[in-house]
């Protein structure tokens, strides 16, 4: 499967994500480990509600920091993040 501007992507089972104020960064939670994520993925992740289309991510994320032409990268982000099974389709 691959990310499209229509799909609403969700957590996918057994993984969290949070905030570690000692890291100063976003990390994902699952039952083997953590992953540390960069900034980009975290701003992503922290959206993926199950509610909001990937093109409202975009949009979201493009008002947040004032730029535009976001829509390649998140998809490609969303790609990752469904193969490494971090999100799943709502």
């Amino acid at each position: 499967m691959s990310a499209s501007l229509l799909m609403r992507p969700r957590m996918g089972s057994g993984f969290r994500l949070q905030w570690e104020e000692v890291q100063k960064n976003h990390v994902l939670l699952y039952p083997e480990g953590m992953v540390k994520l960069n900034q980009s993925a975290g701003e992503i992740l922290k959206r993926v509600d199950g509610a909001k289309a990937v093109a409202e991510i975009v949009d979201e994320l493009e008002a947040t920091f004032n730029t535009q032409g976001l829509q390649g990268e998140v998809l490609a982000f969303i790609d990752i993040a469904l193969q490494q099974k971090w999100v799943e389709e709502a």
